[in-house]
C-alpha cells in the first residue's frame, strides 16, 4: 500500500513509499482510512520542528472503517465506522496511566509519531483506542475528533460558567474547535486574529461565534473591557503559539482569571510576563494532547450539533498530493485540510 512517511529528522524528507499491509494483531483493529487531517504538529513535523520516531507513516487525525478485528476483540466488527485515540502503547503501571492520562505516560507511542498513522490507507489501533461514529457524526468530521478532544481537553481544565466571557487567540482550526466548546459551556466568546486570517475569522461568524475580532483593526481590550464592566476577560485560551499572542492574552485577562496554553511554541522558552500572573494572581495551566476522557463528550458534541467540524473542511487532497496541502495550509487560503488514500 502507499503510504506517506517521514523518512529522517529535519525540514522535508517526507514521501510517498510502498509498504506493507499492516497485520492485526492481539486486541488489535485494522482499519481502512476514509480520511485524515492535516495537524499543525505534522506541519511542525515536516518543517523539523517536532521530532517523531522516524521513519513513520504520519497522520494522527482520522476516520475510517473496521475490516478486521484481532483476537480478543468483540467490540468491533467489519465495517463499523470508527476513529481512534492516537495511543497505540502505554506502560500501564505510572501513576499517570493509573489515572486515565496516558497523554502523559512517558513510555507512550502515539499513532503517526512512533507507530504508522493516518496517511496510508489501512492502519493498526489498539482495541481500546478505537470508538463508534454516532449516528449523525459523517466521516469527514469524524476525521477531526482528535483535535476536537484536544481541545474538549484544554476547556475542561478551566472552570467556565455560563456567561463567562472568554477570547480565543488564534483563529486556526485548535481556536476555532476551542471557541466552540467553550461557546457549548455557556460563554460569551471572542476569538481573535490577524488581517490576514480573515478566511478563518469569516469561518468564525459562520460558526456563530459571538465576536470575530481582527486585532489589528479593532482594539481588543477595549472590546473585552466594554463587555466585563471593565474587569477582563475571564478566561484566555492561546491557541495561535505565538509569544506576543501570549503576552496580550496575560493584559486581557481579569484578576483571578485563567490562562490555559494550547498552541504550541516554535521556540520552547519564550518570554512570559510573570508580573502579571503574580499581581492579577492568574491561574495558568497547560494543556497537552488528550486523554480518552475527552472522545466520548467530543463525539457526542459532533452529533448533538453543538460542534460544526464539517464546516472547517476547505480542502482536500490525495497523500500524493502532499505539497498542494502544506503550500494551502501555509498560504492562509486552507482552514482545515483532509487527506484521502491512494491504491
Amino acid at each position: 500500500m502507499k503510504a506517506l512517511v517521514k523518512t529522517e529528522l529535519g525540514f522535508g524528507h517526507l514521501e510517498i513509499q510502498d509498504k506493507e499491509e499492516p497485520h492485526v494483531g492481539k486486541d488489535q483493529v485494522k482499519i481502512e482510512v476514509i480520511y485524515a487531517g492535516i495537524c499543525g504538529s505534522d506541519i511542525h513535523t515536516y518543517e523539523g520542528h517536532y521530532k517523531v520516531g522516524v521513519p513513520v507513516t504520519l497522520g494522527h487525525e482520522f476516520s475510517g472503517k473496521v475490516v478486521e478485528v484481532g483476537e480478543g476483540v468483540t467490540e468491533f466488527k467489519t465495517g463499523d465506522r470508527v476513529t481512534s485515540e492516537t495511543t497505540f502503547y502505554i506502560c500501564g503501571e505510572c501513576k499517570y496511566c493509573k489515572a486515565g492520562d496516558f497523554n502523559l505516560c512517558n513510555y507512550r507511542k502515539g499513532l503517526g509519531t512512533q507507530q504508522d498513522g493516518g496517511f496510508a490507507k489501512y492502519l493498526i489501533a489498539r482495541k481500546d483506542s478505537v470508538h463508534h461514529l454516532p449516528d449523525h457524526v459523517d466521516d469527514r468530521s469524524a476525521a477531526m475528533t482528535e483535535p476536537l478532544a484536544c481541545t474538549h481537553h484544554a476547556v475542561m481544565k478551566t472552570e467556565i460558567i455560563v456567561g463567562d466571557v472568554v477570547v480565543v487567540i488564534g483563529p486556526g482550526p485548535i481556536g476555532l474547535f476551542t471557541a466552540q466548546v467553550a461557546k457549548s459551556r455557556g460563554a460569551k466568546v471572542l476569538i481573535t486574529g490577524l488581517t490576514h486570517d480573515k478566511v478563518r475569522l469569516d469561518k468564525a461568524r459562520e460558526l456563530g461565534i459571538d465576536y470575530a475580532v481582527d486585532t489589528q483593526e479593532q482594539d481588543i481590550k477595549e472590546l473585552v473591557n466594554s463587555l466585563t464592566d471593565g474587569y477582563g476577560a475571564d478566561v484566555v485560551f492561546e491557541c495561535s503559539g505565538a509569544a506576543p499572542a501570549a503576552k496580550q492574552g496575560l493584559d486581557l485577562l481579569r484578576k483571578k482569571g485563567q490562562y490555559g496554553q494550547v498552541g504550541i511554541f516554535h521556540q520552547p522558552e519564550v518570554s512570559f510576563d510573570l508580573e502579571k500572573i503574580i499581581q492579577k494572581e492568574i491561574r495558568v495551566v497547560g494543556s497537552r494532547s488528550q486523554k480518552s476522557a475527552d472522545w466520548a463528550p467530543s463525539l457526542e458534541l459532533m452529533n448533538n450539533g453543538s460542534v460544526n467540524a464539517k464546516a472547517m473542511v476547505t480542502h482536500e487532497f490525495d497523500i500524493s498530493q502532499w505539497e498542494e496541502a502544506y503550500q494551502a495550509i501555509k498560504s492562509g487560503e486552507a482552514i482545515k485540510v483532509l487527506l484521502t488514500p491512494v491504491d
